[in-house]
This record gives structure tokens, C-alpha cells and sequence, in this order.
């Protein structure tokens, strides 16, 4: 006769004990007291969630915008001259798999300048032919036809939008490059000065590079600035987040006469400040997730208290102190985990829908969360990631176990001769 499969029994009672229908007063409270604690954690598990979700989808959004106007990878000569011979250096580094396209280029800080209004900015001097294939703004720029209108020898800039409205200026005008570098003279050292036309304004949706940088021509730029050639190779990888692995393996294959940066250690201030600021709030908020978890502990020792004439019989019956310890250890961890996966679903769900509840939230409410006039994002982005997801809920059913552990024991120590003695 074939034998059926049964629980052992330590976790049939333990899950009796915690789906059963309780009577009475005391029950009752009891039994809220365990539903207030399941709610709680499945709320602090999906505000976890949701958070980080937007956090991971603002970083999304300010990376994006980020490189869509900077390489993911710069090569230079560690002394700042100019690379004699760029594209052997560009060839070696698409030795690399991850590495897909390689471009020179010149970046100096400069001061631009229309009448008395002056800004500083950097201005990269680059080949058209080569650089769509490199950043996202220049692909935009080469599809318009503006990146085109960059000639050698024609004096054309592309300015950002915001750097464009500081000075002043629309396509056509002209604005003047001050160097860093100046001219010895019988007089005294004098900046060299170059004039420009205006021959495109881009927006690139970041405000530090739609006022602060300005494109040109590679040729332009070596003869304005001296250079004698490109001072650096720009790369695009296939997976812009393993620029710093890449990095370090150009940086052992190059040797130490080339300087590899990538952008993550470029802009490194914002990147470490969201890296920071996440972890922070995930800390934050697993408190959250903690203090629900460790409301099973008053629930626990109630249900003890309530049951101690259960578990005397229990044990006149024959159970172990482990065992009567793992009925309610099974109790405490099944709330748990009912909390964890009611929050997981409930936060997944949110995370995955933000752009249509919010939306619908500012029109009930007649407001606005992000209004463009203030903020370069309008909607409320989201990217839930299972690398957060996955740890999150292991830190919650952990936090459930850990809070079933002391009432649990409690329980264990239960003397039957006295819980019956008034039964």
C-alpha cells in the first residue's frame, strides 16, 4: 500500500496556529495583533521596493542623459601631450571584446565669450565622420545635419542649449575662444583669442553639459590650441556598466605611459553620491522592515500564553521541548514569509506601474510631482532591478525568523505540571 506524504507534525500545528479562526476576546486581539504584524512587514517590503525602484529609475534617467554626450571610456597620454599615433592606440583597445568603438578627439577648458558675458566651458574638438558612432548627441546632431557643418579651417562651434542662453547667442552668431594658454609677447603674455560662428545648438537634457560643453572640429581645435594632434582616444562599450572593469584591464594591457578614465570615475561626485544615497535608504528603510518583523515577538508571546494548556498536552503526549520550540518557530516564520511575498507582490506591482498611478494620483489630487518648469524629468521613472529585489526579501524572512526565536524558546520551557495545574 502506497504511503501518502504528511508534514511533520510540528509544522501541521504551527500553520493551524497560524490560519485557524480564533473566538473571543482575547483571541480576537491576538489575532489582530498577528494580522497588524503580516500588514507591516508586507508594507515595509513594498515601500523598500518602490523606493529603490524610483531611486534606480532616476539614475537610469540622469545616466542616460549623461552619456549621451560622454564617452564611456578616455584614453590619454599621461604626460597631456598629444598621442602620436592615435589609431594604433584606438586598435589595441578594440582588442578588448567589450570595446566597440574608438574615436580621438581634444578637450581643453576654455572661456567663451560674446561682449562682456564670459563662461567657461569644455570645449572638444572632434571628427564628425567618426564621433555619431560614439555618443548618442552626436548621432542626434548627425542626423539633423548640424554635426556636418563642422569643416576644418570653417571656425564652426555647436554650443549646448543652456551655455547658448547664458551668452546670448542663436545659430549664426559669432562668439569668441579664450585659451588657456597664451601668446609671449614683447608686451607680456596675451590669451589667444579665435572667433566663431555658431553653427548649431544641442540639448542634451543634463544641465552640466548643455552649459558647459561645446563641440568643434578635431583639426580646428589641434591648430587653436597647439596641440599637434588629438590628445586622447574616446571609447564606447557594449555594456556601459563594466567601464571600470574595462578600464582597469586597459590600464595593465596599456601601461602606464596612456591615463584611462572611465565615467564613472569622471563623474565621480554624482556617482558616488547615488551609490551612497541608496544604500543609505535601503538601511532606512529595512528599519522599516525590522520593527514589523519584530512585532511577531509580542504576537508570539501571547499565542504562548494563550496556549500553554495546548502545549502541556502536547508534551504529556510525548513532544520534545524542540519540537513544541518548532511549532511556533513555523507560526512566526509562516507570518513572515506571507508578509514578505504579499509585499514583493504589492511592491512589484506599484514599481512596475508607477507611470500610470502617479499620473492618475496628480490628476486626483490636481498637482504636480515634477513639474518641468523646475525639473528636467516630468514623470516619475521606475526600474526595478531583482539584484534589490532578491535581497530584500531574504532580509525580511530572516528578520521573521530571527523575531520567532526568543518566544519560541519560551514556549519550550513550558513545565506542563504547572500550566495544568489551574486548567
Amino acid at each position: 500500500m502506497q504511503k501518502r506524504f504528511s508534514m511533520p507534525f510540528e509544522w501541521q500545528i504551527g500553520w493551524r496556529y497560524t490560519r485557524a479562526g480564533r473566538s473571543g476576546r482575547r483571541n480576537g486581539f491576538i489575532s489582530f495583533i498577528s494580522l497588524v504584524s503580516v500588514i507591516g512587514i508586507a508594507l515595509g517590503v513594498a515601500a523598500l521596493i518602490i523606493v529603490l525602484s524610483v531611486m534606480n529609475g532616476f539614475q537610469k534617467k540622469v545616466r542616460d542623459r549623461m552619456l549621451a554626450a560622454i564617452p564611456h571610456v578616455e584614453l590619454r597620454d599621461a604626460q597631456g601631450l598629444a598621442l602620436p599615433d592615435w589609431s594604433a592606440l584606438a586598435q589595441r583597445a578594440r582588442e578588448l571584446p567589450q570595446v566597440r568603438e574608438a574615436a580621438p578627439f581634444v578637450a581643453v577648458q576654455s572661456l567663451l565669450a560674446r561682449g562682456e558675458t564670459m563662461r567657461g566651458a569644455v570645449v572638444r574638438g572632434v571628427l564628425p565622420e567618426h564621433e555619431p558612432r560614439l555618443t548618442e548627441l552626436a548621432s542626434q546632431l548627425a542626423r539633423e545635419g548640424t554635426l556636418a557643418k563642422l569643416q576644418p579651417g570653417q571656425w564652426r562651434i555647436l554650443l549646448g542649449s543652456e551655455m547658448a542662453r547664458q551668452l546670448g547667442v542663436i545659430e549664426g552668431d559669432s562668439v569668441t575662444i579664450i585659451t588657456p594658454g597664451g601668446q609671449v609677447t614683447p608686451a607680456g603674455v596675451v590669451p589667444r583669442l579665435k572667433q566663431f560662428t555658431v553653427a548649431g545648438i544641442f540639448h542634451v537634457g543634463h544641465y552640466e553639459y548643455d552649459s558647459g560643453l561645446a563641440l568643434i572640429h578635431l583639426d580646428d581645435a589641434a591648430r587653436l590650441y597647439r596641440t599637434g594632434g588629438p590628445t586622447g582616444v574616446q571609447l564606447q562599450l557594449v555594456d556601459q556598466q563594466q567601464a571600470r572593469a574595462v578600464a582597469e584591464q586597459l590600464r595593465g594591457r596599456l601601461g602606464p605611459d596612456v591615463m584611462v578614465t572611465d565615467w564613472t570615475r569622471t563623474n565621480a561626485a554624482w556617482y558616488d553620491a547615488v551609490q551612497i544615497e541608496k544604500r543609505m535608504m535601503f538601511i532606512i528603510l529595512t528599519l522599516i522592515v525590522a520593527v514589523a518583523a519584530f512585532n511577531l515577538v509580542s504576537t508570539l508571546v501571547m499565542t504562548v500564553t494563550d496556549k500553554r494548556a495546548d502545549i502541556a498536552i502536547l508534551r504529556t503526549l510525548g513532544a520534545s521541548p524542540r519540537s513544541i520550540m518548532a511549532i511556533f518557530m513555523v507560526q512566526g516564520a509562516a507570518s513572515g514569509l506571507i508578509g514578505t511575498v504579499a509585499g514583493v507582490l504589492g511592491g512589484v506591482l506599484v514599481a512596475f506601474n508607477i507611470d500610470v498611478i502617479v499620473p492618475t494620483i496628480e490628476r486626483a489630487l490636481g498637482v504636480s510631482f515634477l513639474p518641468g518648469s523646475i525639473y528636467l524629468i516630468t514623470q516619475m521613472p521606475s526600474d526595478p532591478q531583482m539584484a534589490d529585489i532578491l535581497p530584500i526579501s531574504l532580509i525580511s524572512v530572516l528578520l521573521a525568523f530571527a523575531a520567532t526565536l526568543y518566544p519560541s524558546w519560551r514556549a519550550s520551557r513550558v513545565n506542563p505540571a504547572e500550566a495544568l495545574r489551574y486548567e
